[in-house]
């Protein structure tokens, strides 16, 4: 199946505690189906000092959000989006922003 929101793309959150916050997307974990957005659903952390970490402490670090509740931004309006697919004047599959109709496989 094609992913509908994939690594790179901006997103706004549609749902939860940081609801109407935009970012990009960090990673995609599609068994889990999950994203991580960059600078949102931050978590504290208390770490042991290590070697990447020598002081130890609280460390912030983004987890992962549901696919659900989050909608690709659309690249014309900047408004949440639903994705669909078409198929392109070259033959390609390209993802296509719902409300206005514009690709965003460019």
């Amino acid at each position: 199946m094609a992913a509908r929101i994939r690594k790179d793309d901006t997103v706004i959150v549609i749902a939860g505690k940081d609801k109407g916050r935009s970012g990009k997307v960090l990673k995609v974990l599609p068994k889990e189906e999950r994203v991580v957005v960059e600078g949102v659903n931050l978590i504290k952390r208390h770490t042991k000092p290590d070697v990447a970490n020598p002081n130890g402490g609280v460390i912030s670090k983004e987890a992962p959000l549901h696919l659900s509740n989050v909608a690709l931004r659309d690249p014309q309006t900047g408004k949440a989006t639903r994705v669909g697919f078409k198929v392109n004047d070259k033959g390609q599959k390209v993802r296509v922003a719902k409300g206005s109709g514009v690709e965003i496989d460019v």
